[in-house]
């Protein structure tokens, strides 16, 4: 795993791995049970993909609400004087019509090959208020790029308000390699065979990789741990062989 360092300024928290929260933005506390509803941290996909990267909380007491109108947009918050700490202030501004801006006061150095990605944090795609802040891709070579990073934010349609809130977080980031190097092809013959070989025989075996796990939610979802028990055993499978080291 490549190392990440940091520097920062001012009194905030400093990044740390993204946490799923449960009760909280991933779900709250039940059961895969018949008559229950689903929750985000109930698909293993989406919470494998969740704890990917990092996350900074927001480290004002001051609430900001950021919402659109007149079709331009607008920050609403009483910052008051700036700390002693923050040369920039107030740390949000707008950025043209549609965007805003917040000056991190953060620089992260990853290993020679790798990039960072800023991302939208993963409680955007379970807030049903749809007031988690909306952060903008981006791709930062940091390797040869040593200056303090700001982030790009997409407002809010009208009639929605994106809201900081103290200690909550709002925004992602993950380590990837700094160049995709992707060839994309078709499947050969023989590969493709393999492959569809291989699904028949997970359909057919279903009913008994998914035993014990089957059920219906109360959206009258029907749901099963086939999937969840196969990353299991998976992930036993790489611990037993020494892999993941």
């Amino acid at each position: 795993m490549p190392l990440v360092k940091f520097r920062q300024f001012g009194d905030r928290p400093a990044p740390q791995p993204i946490k799923i929260t449960v009760p909280g933005w991933a779900g709250t506390k039940v059961s895969r049970a018949d008559g229950n509803h689903e929750q985000p941290w109930h698909c293993i996909p989406f919470s494998e993909s969740a704890r990917y990267g990092l996350e900074l909380v927001y480290p004002y007491d001051t609430e900001l609400r950021v919402t659109t109108k007149d079709d331009r947009v607008h920050l609403e918050a009483d910052w008051g004087e700036p700390p002693e700490s923050m040369a920039v202030w107030p740390p949000f501004r707008t950025f043209g019509d549609d965007y805003y801006s917040y000056q991190l006061s953060l620089d992260l150095d990853v290993p020679p090959g790798f990039a960072v990605r800023t991302e939208p944090h993963p409680r955007y795609f379970t807030d049903p208020t749809y007031s988690t802040p909306l952060a903008v891709p981006a791709l930062i070579r940091s390797e040869w790029w040593p200056m303090i990073f700001f982030c790009i934010f997409r407002a809010p349609p009208p009639g929605v308000t994106h809201v900081f809130r103290k200690s909550e977080p709002f925004m992602a980031f993950i380590i990837l390699p700094v160049d995709p190097h992707l060839t994309l092809e078709p499947m050969d013959t023989e590969t493709a065979a393999q492959r569809e070989m291989r699904s028949r025989r997970l359909a057919a075996s279903r009913d008994k990789l998914a035993e014990g796990t089957r059920w219906t939610s109360d959206t009258h979802t029907i749901f099963d741990g086939t999937y969840r028990n196969l990353a299991r055993a998976a992930r036993g499978k790489t611990k037993d062989s020494g892999s993941d080291e």
